[in-house]
């Protein structure tokens, strides 16, 4: 069975890793689309010159490029200097996708790292095949508990009774709001579907045949409809885990129902798939959409590159307020040889004040731990920002149900549906259903 998964994995993440864009979001494991996963050249390293003599070398594999790849070197650099007998080497391994595969391949070699961050989604898969080392005796010792961190983003923490890993950069989708746009109008910030369809189609403006301003948008990715299908009083998987829990009782024909209708009157822009992040997130900040689905990592970005009352709110709820997850956690590997150092290195990196807390505060993600939440810095931050805020009050209502080892290949086939029902327009019904049919063979199989 364990390599049954290992080869399933393998294949699934260099589908996976085609459709990820740079920013896009594509992977449909419910990323964060805003920033964390800037496309680096090449696989780079903190490492400037071997290890001090008597110094224990932590290897630590990430996936964050660009700035939030800056900010996670000076985070390293920073435990470096304040640890005489422990040396942290960090290395860029590409996107959450592509350091899945490059883990998966390092396992099977005996080379892995001794630390790695795994986008949450992914997380199941590792567990499964007892290759990450159980945290919990580490933690005891350290004087933890799981109740210290944020209860919204320890979902993807244990599985098989064993707690596996612990929230690093996490986010979750909410409403970004061009609220100039809805103020002229003399327009509410929706609450709820009915209200977002309302508002959405009252912001609409056409010239001739062209739309030159949308109501809504959101990026090409599986997080979107995961979390109306949830809103919806949906669930991904059912509980069995035989089958979808959307499909056939009118969830799912509800949720594509609704976004075709606003697609159909210019109320919602569905992108193309390549590059739909940064699409999206180009027209909101040019006034060409007034409201729009994404991540809480868009916000430093977007709060930087607007000139308009730009405001983000919950996600609108149907039968119920409800949001996924995403970004990722950090586990330790099981095969580690110095296991005592890379705990230091996670334990500090989430709980000491010049860890997780400054990355938080520069690059956005969420506070992942209830210290961190009261401490004064998140609290100065969020007075001057309420935006980023509204993500952590939303987190309340966070709820993953797309859990299961199978959801790397169930994701394949849900992307399919969503292109042929959005892109198409095919039967929305028998897509579903087609889609459901494969789900189940899928989920049977492993």
């Amino acid at each position: 069975m364990r390599t049954k998964k290992w080869n399933v994995l393998l294949t699934l993440t260099v589908l996976v890793g085609i459709l990820a864009g740079c920013g896009g979001g594509n992977s449909g494991a419910g990323q964060d689309t805003g920033n964390g996963k800037a496309a680096n050249p090449a696989t780079t390293s903190t490492e400037t010159a071997s290890a001090e003599a008597g110094k224990t070398k932590v290897q630590f594999w990430h996936s964050l490029g660009g700035k939030n790849g800056e900010y996670i070197d000076a985070l390293i650099k920073r435990f470096n200097d304040s640890h005489k007998d422990i040396e942290v080497v960090g290395t860029y391994q590409g996107n959450y996708d592509e350091t899945v595969t490059k883990l998966q391949q390092a396992i099977a070699s005996d080379t892995a790292p001794d630390v790695s961050m795994l986008e949450r989604a992914y997380v199941q898969m590792f567990a499964d095949s007892d290759v990450l080392e159980d945290l919990t005796p580490y933690m005891e010792k350290s004087g933890l508990s799981k109740d210290d961190f944020t209860p919204g983003l320890m979902g993807h923490s244990i599985f098989n009774d064993k707690l596996v890993s612990l929230p690093l950069n996490r986010s979750t989708p909410i409403l970004h709001v061009n609220k100039t746009l809805l103020d002229k109008k003399g327009l509410a910030v929706p609450t709820t579907w009915e209200e977002l369809k309302k508002v959405a189609n009252a912001l609409v403006e056409k010239k001739g045949k062209e739309y030159t301003r949308y109501g809504l948008t959101m990026p090409y990715d599986t997080w979107y409809p995961i979390a109306m299908i949830s809103q919806a009083g949906g669930k991904f998987f059912n509980d069995e885990k035989t089958s979808t829990g959307f499909v056939g009782n009118g969830v799912g024909e509800k949720v594509f129902s609704y976004l075709k209708d606003l697609q159909s009157t210019g109320a919602l822009y569905y992108p193309p798939a390549q590059d739909s992040g940064n699409i999206v997130n180009g027209m909101f900040t040019e006034g060409k959409v007034a409201m729009m689905f994404q991540s809480t990592g868009a916000i430093g970005g977007l709060s930087s590159s607007v000139d308009f009352d730009y405001v983000t709110a919950f996600l609108p709820k149907n039968d119920r307020f409800a949001n996924p997850t995403g970004g990722a956690n950090v586990s330790l590997m099981s095969s580690s040889k110095q296991k005592d150092a890379a705990w230091e290195f996670i334990r500090w990196m989430e709980t000491d004040p010049q860890g997780g807390l400054q990355f938080i505060l520069q690059s956005g993600y969420l506070p992942f731990t209830k210290k961190m939440v009261e401490s004064p810095e998140i609290k100065e931050l969020w007075a001057k920002e309420p935006n980023r805020k509204v993500a952590y009050d939303q987190l309340q209502y966070a709820v993953d149900t797309n859990m299961d080892v199978a959801w790397p290949e169930v994701m394949q086939e849900f992307f399919s549906a969503i292109e042929a029902i959005m892109y198409d327009s095919k039967d929305i019904p028998a897509t579903l259903a087609t889609f459901n049919k494969e789900a189940e063979r899928i989920l049977a199989e492993n």
